[in-house]
C-alpha cells in the first residue's frame, strides 16, 4: 500500500491509464468515469431500526464489509490522510483507502484535505473500491454509511464525489452532535472597508449542486474573497468553521468572463478534471454535454486568491439559492420569522449533479443539503434555535434561474445580475418594498438589473399573464404549507413563518 503519495506520483500512475485518462491542452488530466453523478438511491445508512434515510441492517452491512475487505486484501491500494477543517480546535482526521487503479480519486481528495501533522489521528474512514460491484443493489452499486463507527464504504462507483462526500456526510452528524449545523454552503468574506459595520463580514451561500453556489461564492464584489465552496459548520453565535483546502467545481459552461476565478483554477496543470469533454488532441470543451453536463474539477485553494479558511468572521448574510423558472424574484429579503421556513423549503430545480432522477425537476430539499443524516426537521429546528444567538444575520432568497418560464417569453437571471444583487446587499444600497403575495421584501431597484426580474408580477402583468401569476402564487402557497406539515417533528414556529 502506498501511503500519502505525492501529486507527481499520482499523476504518473494516472497517465498509465490511456483508455480513461487524457492530457489536456492545459497540462492537467481528465478522467472519464463510468458514473457521472452521486448515487443517492445506492446510499444506505447502517441501522437496525427505522430511520429517515435509506437503511441497511447492520448484519447485511457487515457482510458487505467482509466482502470488500477480502477484495482489498488482493489489490494494490492507496492511502490518503488529512483533515476536514484547518482549525486545531475544530478539525477531523479523515483517511481514504482507494484502489491504486484509481489514482485520480486519490489526487483529487488530496487537494481537498488539509495536510496531516504530528497530532493527526483517524476519526473518519472511507474505503473505496470502484472495481467491486454490489449485485442486487440499485445500479449494482452501494455506499454504506456507518455513523456508529464513522466508516463509509463505496462499492462499484468511480465518481470522485463519493469520496468527497464519504467524509463530509459523516461530518454532518459530528457537527450536529456538537451543537451546530452543517450547511451545504459556499463561504465568502467582505473586507471591513466596504461593509456598513466597518468589520470583515461572512456570507454563506446555500444551494444544491449546479444551482450557482460555487459561482456566487467565487465571483468577486467589493473586494470579496472566496473561502469555501461546499460545506461549512454554523455554530451558535454565528461562528463558522470550514472544511476543505480545495475546490470541487462544476465545469459546465465555464468561461473566463463570468467565472474568472474558477476558470483560472481549473485550467492550471495541477487541477484534476473528471468527465469534462476533451478531444483526442487535448482540446477542452466546457460546453459540450454529449457525455454529461456534470463535468467536474478539483484544484487547491492556494492556486487562487482566497481568504484563509481559519478564523473567519461570524456569519452576517445567508443566501438561499433557488434556481426557479416562474414567480420567484431575483432576490427576496426574508423577515426573521421567515428564515427557518424558507431554509426548510429548500426549493430549486434539480440539475445533472443530482443524477438523471433530479435533473430539471422541481425539488424541495431542506437546507438544500441532500447529505443530512436524519429527519430533516432537525435541521430546521436547529437553525431556528441558533437564530436567537445570531441577531444580526440577514437572509435572502436568490433566484439563479429565470422568471416567466424557460426559453422564449421568459427572462433569465444572469450571473452579472446576481453579482450586482450581492453587491447591493453588502453595501446596503438596495431599497426594499413589501411583496403583497409572499410577505417578504423585494427590491425596488438594483443598478443594471431589469426591474421585471426583481418584481416578477410586473413581467407577468405586462405580458398579459397576470392570471397565470396569481395561479402559481396560490399553488405555491398551498404546496408549501402542505410540505412543511409533513414534518411532524418540526417546531410549529417554522411553518408559521410562511404567513409573513
Amino acid at each position: 500500500m502506498e501511503r500519502n503519495p505525492s501529486q507527481d506520483q499520482l499523476r504518473g500512475l494516472a497517465l498509465a491509464d490511456t483508455e480513461r485518462v487524457i492530457l489536456t491542452e492545459f497540462g492537467n488530466l481528465n478522467f472519464r468515469a463510468e458514473v457521472t453523478a452521486r448515487l443517492k438511491n445506492s446510499t444506505f445508512f447502517v441501522a437496525d431500526s427505522e430511520i429517515d434515510q435509506n437503511r441497511i441492517g447492520r448484519e447485511e452491512a457487515e457482510e458487505w464489509a467482509s466482502l470488500q475487505d477480502a477484495y482489498i486484501a488482493e489489490r494494490d491500494m492507496l492511502l490518503v490522510e488529512g483533515y476536514i477543517g484547518p482549525d486545531p480546535d475544530f478539525r477531523t482526521g479523515c483517511r481514504l483507502y482507494i484502489e491504486a487503479s484509481q489514482p485520480n480519486i486519490a489526487g483529487m481528495q488530496t487537494q481537498l484535505y488539509f495536510p496531516v501533522d504530528d497530532l493527526w489521528r483517524p476519526d473518519f474512514t472511507v474505503i473505496y473500491t470502484p472495481g467491486l460491484p454490489a449485485p442486487g443493489k440499485p445500479d449494482n452499486r452501494l455506499i454504506t454509511v456507518d455513523l456508529d463507527n464513522w466508516v463509509t464504504r463505496v462499492f462499484g462507483s468511480d465518481y470522485f464525489g463519493e469520496s468527497k462526500m464519504g467524509g463530509l456526510r459523516m461530518w454532518n452528524k459530528l457537527v450536529y452532535d456538537q451543537g451546530g449545523l452543517a450547511l451545504h454552503a459556499g463561504l465568502k468574506t467582505f473586507p471591513g472597508e466596504v461593509t456598513p459595520s466597518g468589520s470583515e463580514e461572512s456570507m454563506l451561500i446555500i444551494g444544491l449542486s449546479g444551482t450557482g453556489k460555487t459561482t456566487t461564492t467565487f465571483r468577486q464584489q467589493l473586494g470579496s474573497l472566496p473561502v469555501q465552496d461546499d460545506f461549512v459548520a454554523l455554530m451558535p453565535g454565528g461562528v463558522v468553521h470550514t472544511t476543505e483546502a480545495g475546490c470541487f467545481a462544476k465545469t459546465f459552461g465555464l468561461d473566463p468572463v463570468d467565472e474568472p476565478t474558477i476558470y483560472g483554477g481549473t485550467t492550471r496543470p495541477d487541477a484534476w478534471l473528471e468527465n469534462v469533454s476533451v478531444s483526442p488532441d487535448g482540446k477542452v470543451d466546457f460546453f459540450d454535454t454529449d457525455y454529461t453536463a456534470n463535468g467536474r474539477c478539483t484544484f487547491p485553494l492556494h492556486n487562487i486568491r482566497h481568504r484563509d479558511p481559519k478564523a473567519v468572521p461570524p456569519a452576517r448574510y445567508l443566501l438561499i439559492l433557488n434556481r426557479s423558472d416562474h414567480v420567484i424574484p431575483a432576490v427576496a429579503r426574508l423577515g426573521r420569522d421567515q428564515i427557518a421556513a424558507y431554509f426548510m423549503l429548500g426549493e430549486t430545480k434539480g440539475t445533472s449533479a443530482g443524477g438523471a432522477a433530479e435533473a430539471g425537476k422541481s425539488l424541495r430539499v431542506p437546507g438544500t443539503n441532500p447529505f443530512f443524516f436524519s429527519d430533516d426537521a432537525l435541521q430546521g429546528n436547529r437553525l431556528l434555535d441558533m437564530l436567537d444567538t445570531i441577531p444580526d444575520l440577514e437572509a435572502f432568497v436568490l433566484n439563479t434561474g429565470s422568471i416567466g418560464g424557460e426559453g422564449e417569453g421568459s427572462k433569465n437571471v444572469s450571473i452579472p445580475d446576481t453579482s450586482a444583487i450581492v453587491q447591493g446587499i453588502v453595501s446596503g444600497t438596495i431599497e426594499w418594498v413589501a411583496d403583497p403575495d409572499f410577505g417578504y421584501d423585494v427590491a425596488a431597484a438594483v443598478p443594471g438589473v431589469d426591474i421585471e426580474v426583481l418584481q416578477p408580477r410586473l413581467f407577468y402583468e405586462r405580458t398579459g399573464r397576470g392570471d397565470e401569476y396569481d395561479t402559481v402564487v396560490a399553488r405555491l402557497g398551498k404546496e408549501r404549507v402542505e410540505y412543511l406539515a409533513g414534518y411532524r417533528a418540526l417546531d410549529p414556529a417554522i411553518p408559521s413563518g410562511l404567513e409573513g
